[in-house]
């Protein structure tokens, strides 16, 4: 099975506007408490903030939407006029699973965004994420098509089937760990949903795993180990300590 009904036949260079596509239609269980994560503080600041402004921040981003979790709309809009994230354009509802909330938020922009734009899908919870990540994975998707921010696998990989043993090496030279955000040419993007929806695909985690499942290619583009997802009570704590040796701009307005 292929792509190649949706596949864009167009030059390259003809991109008129990057949109950012920022996840946060999570409940975040796993961090513990009533508060979906992206909307916990850290140095009084809501995750969600350092991550709308590393979006505002950087010149390639044109214009941003963001993917929420019923009855925190307003809370986003209010961090548009109290942090100044003025290319925030649009809030469209989460979806009953992440595959849900991707494909909201693809189809939410289809009135604003041509073929040949760019949509630059990232979690709200990687808040440490970089401009020359951003611009590099709006690079390499002019290029291919898509691109998924990435890094060489350091750690020893051994499969198991049941968690608690394994007795099979993988080779970790093989392997890329992909991260958010990833970037896709929107009639790409559009028409993977499109598809997955004709043939009843739900659970996808990621437009990358989707895209694998459909018969793509995923191309990698510049990732970090410090641009951690924050999932659970200790990726908090590793949060908080980062923010210590990182300069996150975020200005709230007075």
């Amino acid at each position: 099975m292929t792509l190649k009904l949706y596949r864009l036949e167009m030059p390259i260079g003809l991109v008129k506007m990057n949109t950012a596509i920022i996840l946060a239609g999570g409940t975040g269980q796993r961090v513990g408490g009533d508060i979906p994560k992206q909307f916990l503080t850290v140095d009084d600041v809501p995750i969600l903030a350092y991550t709308l402004s590393a979006f505002q921040n950087n010149h390639d981003i044109d214009q941003i939407v963001v993917v929420c979790v019923k009855d925190w709309e307003n809370e986003v809009l209010r961090y548009r006029d109290e942090y100044g994230i003025s290319k925030l354009i649009r809030v469209i509802p989460g979806g009953s699973n992440s595959m849900g909330s991707i494909s909201n938020g693809v189809m939410g922009i289809s009135d604003i965004m041509d073929d040949d734009d760019i949509a630059i899908i990232h979690d709200s919870v990687r808040p440490l994420i970089t401009s020359e990540i951003i611009s590099d994975c709006i690079r390499v998707a002019e290029i291919n098509g898509n691109g998924c921010a990435s890094i060489p696998m350091q750690e020893t990989i051994v499969k198991t089937e049941n968690r608690i043993c394994g007795n099979i090496n993988i080779d970790r030279s093989n392997i890329m760990r992909v991260q958010t955000p990833q970037a896709y040419r929107y009639g790409l993007l559009k028409g993977l949903y499109t598809r997955a929806s004709e043939m009843g695909i739900t659970d996808s985690v990621y437009t990358n795993t989707l895209m694998l499942e459909l018969g793509g290619t995923v191309y990698f583009s510049k990732g970090s180990t410090i641009n951690i997802k924050i999932t659970t009570p200790d990726d908090l704590k590793l949060f908080k300590s980062l923010l210590d040796h990182y300069v996150v701009s975020v200005k709230k307005r007075s």
